[in-house]
């Protein structure tokens, strides 16, 4: 997006906000107001303090409040001086049932995936009890790296009984499409969510450190029938991805 028609957006989001809150907070709030609604992409550079300064008609220690809040919550990045650019983490809602690639699109990037492995195989402990299966049953294990505009962002392991996928070569880019096109798509599931270091096969596709700090989800999906279709563990990078709750009293 060219600097002129950013700084539209802001002013125009600026003007929206309550007059009587703080004016670097309602900066903070009109900028990721733009960067939420993916008027401005992940990776772009915003313009400096002094042209959003004169522009905005505010003072610099304004526009260097409102970017140090937003800096804090990780929707941009100071590099290399004075240079600004919005971040790249992700937000995943824990109140709606979306998939990776919805997140990632949601975000305004593109969603892919590099696979480890996609087998036939029996469940294993966790497994059998997450899906409610036996230990004879056959189940569809498959592991892949998923990527955001091609880096690496998450390691995900899909369990589902092969009574709703017969063979992993139904399987393209995206799980969901597979269930969906066979009457299976999952409509609600249960998650849990904790903490672990990356151990050294974590860090090797992830590209970072051994011990980095992984976020862990599992995750049962159910069909409308209640039948359990998937069991999901997923590791996701800690620097890039926010899981977000609405909270209601």
């Amino acid at each position: 997006m060219q600097t002129t028609s950013l700084i539209e957006r802001v002013r125009k989001e600026f003007s929206l906000t309550a007059p009587d809150v703080p004016l670097y907070k309602r900066l903070k709030s009109a900028i990721e107001a733009a960067i939420r609604s993916n008027v401005v992409k992940a990776g772009a550079v915003l313009p400096g303090e002094r042209v959003l300064a004169e522009s905005l008609s505010l003072s610099r220690v304004t526009v260097r409040k409102a970017l140090a809040l937003l800096e804090e919550e990780g929707l941009l990045n100071r590099r290399h001086g004075f240079k600004t650019e919005v971040g790249s983490r992700v937000e995943k809602s824990l109140s709606t049932l979306t998939s990776f690639s919805e997140d990632i699109r949601a975000r305004g990037m593109v969603a892919g995936c590099i696979w480890i492995s996609k087998q036939i195989s029996r469940p294993s402990p966790a497994e059998m009890m997450a899906l409610g299966v036996s230990a004879n049953a056959n189940v569809i294990r498959m592991k892949r790296v998923r990527t955001a505009d091609g880096a690496p962002i998450a390691v995900e392991t899909s369990t589902v009984p092969t009574r709703f996928l017969p063979t992993p070569d139904l399987i393209r880019d995206s799980l969901y499409e597979a269930l969906e096109a066979r009457g299976f798509m999952p409509q609600r599931a249960i998650q849990r969510m904790r903490s672990r270091a990356a151990s050294s096969e974590d860090a090797q596709h992830l590209h970072c450190e051994v011990g980095a700090p992984l976020l862990m989800t599992e995750r049962r999906c159910f069909l409308p029938d209640e039948q359990i279709v998937e069991y999901c563990e997923t590791r996701y990078k800690g620097d890039v991805y926010d899981f977000v709750f609405e909270l209601q009293r």
